[in-house]
């Protein structure tokens, strides 16, 4: 469920005047009147959360501080540890 920010339209109270967070389905109608105190309310057209790039998700830092071991293959059925604990190596033979 998203969440939609608010803002009165005029005057508002406390909630409403400076903009309030909403978590609604998505069917659910648009926010009319503030919950409080009945004001006329719009929603605001805001900037989604996004999370650019996941590089560093799969750093060899960031595997290794969450318990997780990482593996790169070094050729021939053979993948050296490059990060977390475990063998040094991992060898198909």
């Amino acid at each position: 469920m998203p969440i939609y920010e608010y803002i009165a339209q005029e005057h508002g109270c406390a909630r409403c005047a400076p903009g309030f967070d909403l978590l609604q389905k998505l069917g659910d109608a648009e926010l009319q009147a503030c919950p409080d105190c009945g004001a006329a309310v719009r929603r605001k057209i805001s900037a989604p959360h996004t999370i650019v790039g996941n590089s560093h998700l799969t750093s060899e830092g960031h595997a290794a501080k969450h318990g997780f071991t990482q593996y790169r293959r070094a050729g021939g059925g053979v993948y050296e540890k490059t990060a977390g604990k475990g063998p040094d190596y991992i060898s198909g033979d």
